[in-house]
């Protein structure tokens, strides 16, 4: 908290007349916006409040009618930073400030650089109430809101880190946003940096903020299933470059490259990590077992590995893949015009048992399905005119169904996702995810708040609909025997 280091009482009529002043220029306004209008069909609003900010700005600025002095000092520079301000309008925002400036007119507060170097424009915002900032003045602008308890101020700045996590920045910015929410304990903001990080992990793979990943959160990352990227080994390689910066203790290394999914990876590009990588040849004793199962996985039959292994965790569980063999990219133009079609082919599954096997997928999208309840019916009446139905009745829909069945689905079902690509900050990334149950061909909420009739949508990119299709093969145990 701020130290005090003295005080020097100004003329206390000073406060009495920038009270007055500040008072009646609030009440002024005030009065006009709530003028009785219900009496006279000529009365009007008169609204002043951007004059109002204004002489605020002025008197900031200005020093004018000042009561109250802050210096402010960082522990690298000598210099203090002089703000004469008012009472009044401190004491208005921040509980904090109406507690230091309680009996003293002068007070010393210490920050350091990088919140003192944005204290100029928090004094600003107690004044005129609204402020602009950059990324790399989030979290000192978050620090200095929470410190003087200016809870709007605090509320907005998280507000902007959620909605700009996609904004490009030369160093990065998610990964440091995600560890300050953990300090402060703000888990909403959390979950929006831990989603977006998933969602756009190749991005953030090749970027030089993935070294700055803690090990808390390269961990939450490896466990999770949604994780879109191109494939497990891009993941792996990713994994070997953070281990080789980090050089973590053996036991950290040991539990990341475990959370690996080695059955996700080929039996070939297995055997070139087995003979080139220095990281995998460190720690190979602590994945030994996994390697070998992996092996094994590849070379049986995913049935009869079923009957020794449990296939129902998340070693054989796909993430997000978007290389070719686990889905299909879908630019839909114009997407409110009419329903449209697609199909593609997958592998049946990612054992190198399935790797000769395709299955072919059927796509079908409407922008405007109505369900029974809400289709036209002809009434009764001598037109037999049929019931008028809006437009807006209709919504998207999205149905995934594979062509033709087959015997080799056995012990298999298949997870679909559909990725929708936004552009933000002028960066095509995922923003929406949908998934379906693995006993569905569709989704219910698939793309339900999106307005397609508008070109502004957030959901088009240049009038067209970016999406990106998973199929997620998982085998199921049939016969389970014991080893």
């Amino acid at each position: 908290m701020a130290r005090l280091t003295g005080t020097q009482p100004l003329a206390t009529h000073r406060w009495g007349c920038a009270a007055a002043a500040f008072l009646l220029l609030l009440l002024t306004v005030r009065a006009a916006q709530k003028a009785d209008l219900s009496g006279d069909g000529t009365a009007a609003t008169i609204n002043h409040s951007l004059t109002l900010l204004q002489r605020l700005q002025e008197l900031l600025q200005n020093g004018n009618g000042s009561d109250s002095v802050l210096r402010v000092r960082t522990a690298a520079s000598d210099e203090a930073k002089v703000f004469h301000t008012h009472q009044l309008l401190l004491s208005l925002q921040s509980e904090v400030f109406e507690s230091l400036l309680h009996n003293q007119s002068i007070v010393t507060l210490h920050e350091p650089p990088e919140t003192a170097a944005l204290f100029d424009k928090f004094i600003r915002y107690l004044y005129c109430g609204g402020v602009s900032i950059l990324l790399h003045q989030a979290i000192p602008m978050h620090q200095l809101a929470s410190k003087y308890r200016v809870w709007g101020l605090q509320r907005g700045v998280a507000d902007y880190m959620k909605s700009h996590l996609a904004s490009e920045s030369s160093q990065g910015h998610v990964v440091g946003w995600y560890h300050y929410a953990v300090r402060i304990g703000d888990t909403a903001l959390q979950e929006s940096c831990l989603q977006f990080l998933a969602w756009n992990l190749s991005a953030v793979l090749g970027s030089a903020e993935w070294g700055s990943v803690s090990v808390e959160l390269l961990l939450l990352l490896l466990q999770r299933s949604d994780l879109v990227l191109h494939s497990e080994l891009e993941l792996y390689t990713a994994v070997e470059a953070w281990l080789s910066r980090r050089q973590p203790e053996a036991a950290v290394a040991e539990r990341v490259l475990r959370a690996i999914r080695y059955p996700m990876i080929a039996p070939s590009q297995l055997f070139r990590l087995q003979a080139q990588s220095a990281v995998l040849a460190r720690h190979y004793g602590a994945v030994q077992d996994l390697l070998f199962q992996a092996f094994q996985f590849h070379a049986a039959s995913p049935l009869h590995f079923a009957k020794y292994f449990d296939v129902n965790c998340s070693m054989f569980l796909p993430r997000n893949y978007l290389a070719p063999s686990w889905g299909s990219q879908w630019v839909i133009n114009n997407p409110a015009r009419d329903d449209r079609s697609t199909s593609f082919q997958t592998q049946l599954g990612p054992s190198s048992h399935d790797a000769g096997k395709r299955v072919t997928w059927n796509v079908l999208f409407s922008p405007r399905w109505l369900p029974v309840s809400l289709r036209p019916v002809y009434s009764d009446s001598v037109s037999g005119a049929v019931q008028p139905v809006r437009l807006e009745d209709g919504r998207p829909r999205l149905v995934i169904t594979p062509a033709t069945s087959s015997p080799d689905f056995a012990g298999v079902s298949f997870q679909k996702t559909v990725l929708v690509g936004v552009r933000q900050q002028g960066r095509v990334l995922v923003k929406h995810v949908y998934s379906f149950h693995q006993s569905s061909d569709e989704v219910a909420d698939f793309l339900a708040h999106a307005d397609l009739q508008k070109r502004t949508s957030e959901y088009l990119i240049d009038n067209s609909l970016h999406l990106h299709i998973v199929i997620k093969p998982v085998y199921q145990s049939l016969i389970k025997v014991k080893k």
